[in-house]
């Protein structure tokens, strides 16, 4: 009889990939049970990838599997928008690492400094992470801190950088402001900053048009039907590859032949399928249980947040395609073993059991040479921790999943994103949501702008007398609260206002 081990797991030699899922095994009465919901994914995977409208709140195509396989696309006019730009992206990054394209006052470019946020930034940030730079170095504006944003320009060197915006609209906060931080910086320094810029944006957006107008030396169109988490096998993950040096070729064949094997109708030989399932029998369907990722591999640290995006962005829902409101999701979080097994790993073995993990295993370590203790190297103690985490986890009945990997490389790495982002897609239609949509972050920053409307006008009530919050936002006709932290901000960053803390918040007051 086969063993459990055997039966549970799902290898793709050629891709040198293999799924255990013997530690959250898929039994037959379950798969039995899941039989009518896996075959409605089937179909609306095809659906998806012959074009039909997959985002119904949005009215939009989904696209990304075309990315890598333009043969897909069910138009001509669509595989222009992937196979075009493609071969610009490559021709451009080429030129730039040839020093054909240079900066005005240097021989050539060292650095790609990237600004953008969420899909825009997290995509390329993992591709320059796990693949050694062959190209320019990399560096990346991600948040709209100003702190973090100087504390990384003023370590580049500004004369040999180039920078690449990143934004679908051009309109969102983060990005822009980046950007303005950015402009502000090369023009103190002496610098212009339009022939050192690249744009990839929405074709006729506002950063689009900003980039023509001013003469920034690239623009590249953004597709509309690729959504900011599934993005970096697009011009916006291929551009910053590209110029760090990446085979984006490789990696749009990892993922292409990835594709391929989770295309198929058959659980037993699908491992986005079975991962979708066993996500969905170990949350039992609802998100009742937390994913915890760890992945045994420096190069993978930000796997783990790449996949929280990922999936917590797309699964994440209020209501069903039907409209009813059903609070799905799927919790992620982790880091990199064995490091970061020390913080948690007690908990996730006698704690609270609300998770299951999911192991990433790299099999081979080309650079270990080291005898740590007889016959044992780093290597050694490294598998030593996976199995040792694994087996603790499972005689507490903490079940898992473990994904290994041959190697980490271009294609390794476009295999692992196309394995997961397809895993997304099935377990949405298990569980009968939209994926491809993201209406709680638009309502996070429909929130942010009425905060900045307020801000400004608290900005405008505060006077020489002291007042309180209270007071003003009577004025005003706002929220106590709200103004409270308004004048906080503002006189946190304005000498010329003065907070006076009383014994309580509401009798704090605030003048010029």
């Amino acid at each position: 009889m086969m063993n459990l081990y055997a039966q549970q797991l799902v290898r793709y030699p050629e891709m040198g990939i293999s799924l255990d899922f013997s530690k959250l095994p898929l039994d037959a009465e379950f798969l039995t049970a899941m039989e009518d919901k896996v075959e409605r994914a089937f179909n609306d995977r095809k659906a998806l990838e012959s074009g039909s409208i997959a985002n119904p709140d949005e009215q939009r195509m989904v696209g990304h599997y075309w990315l890598r396989n333009s043969d897909l696309a069910p138009n001509a006019e669509l595989k222009a928008q992937v196979d075009e730009p493609l071969a610009d992206l490559k021709a451009f990054g080429q030129a730039v690492l040839d020093g054909e394209i240079a900066p005005p006052n240097a021989p050539y470019y060292t650095t790609a400094l990237i600004v953008g946020i969420g899909g825009s930034a997290l995509g390329p940030e993992l591709v320059a992470d796990a693949i050694p730079a062959a190209g320019l170095d990399m560096a990346f504006l991600d948040n709209t801190d100003p702190d973090g944003m100087y504390k990384v320009l003023e370590c580049l060197p500004l004369e040999q950088t180039l920078v690449v915006v990143i934004s679908k609209s051009g309109g969102t906060p983060e990005t822009r402001n980046g950007m303005k931080v950015v402009q502000d910086f090369f023009a103190k320094n002496g610098l212009a900053f339009a022939p050192q810029a690249v744009a990839v944006t929405g074709v006729g957006s506002m950063l689009d048009k900003t980039a023509e107008s001013e003469g920034w030396s690239k623009r590249f169109p953004m597709e509309d039907w690729v959504g900011g988490r599934t993005s970096v096998m697009s011009v916006v993950g291929l551009v910053p590859a590209i110029l760090q040096g990446v085979n984006v070729d490789e990696m749009l064949k990892g993922a292409r032949d990835m594709d391929e094997k989770t295309r198929q109708d058959c659980v037993a030989c699908n491992a986005s399928m079975k991962l979708a399932l066993a996500w969905y029998k170990a949350s039992n369907g609802k998100g009742e249980k937390d994913m915890v990722v760890l992945p045994y591999k420096d190069s993978l640290v930000l796997f783990s947040k790449y996949l929280q995006q990922l999936i917590m962005e797309s699964i994440g829902k209020k209501l069903d395609l039907e409209g009813n409101e059903v609070f799905q999701g799927l919790s992620v979080y982790g880091n990199k073993g064995s490091t970061d097994q020390h913080a948690y790993v007690q908990q996730l073995r006698d704690g609270v059991a609300n998770f299951f993990a999911t192991f990433i295993e790299v099999r081979e370590n080309k650079n270990d040479t080291v005898d740590v203790e007889a016959g044992n190297k780093s290597g050694d103690f490294l598998q030593g921790f996976l199995r040792g985490t694994r087996q603790a986890l499972t005689e507490s009945g903490r079940p898992s999943i473990t994904i290994s990997i041959a190697e980490v490389n271009a294609y390794s790495l476009g295999m692992l994103i196309a394995l997961f982002e397809r895993a997304v897609s099935y377990y949405a239609s298990l569980v009968n949501i939209n994926a491809y949509h993201q209406p709680g972050v638009e309502a996070g920053k429909k929130a942010a702008g009425q905060f900045l409307n307020l801000l400004a006008q608290v900005r405008d009530a505060i006077v020489a007398e002291p007042k309180t919050a209270t007071q003003i936002a009577t004025e005003l006709g706002a929220d106590d609260e709200s103004v409270y932290h308004c004048l906080v901000h503002i006189a946190s960053n304005n000498c010329e206002v003065t907070w006076n803390q009383a014994e309580t918040a509401d009798q704090d007051t605030f003048s010029k």
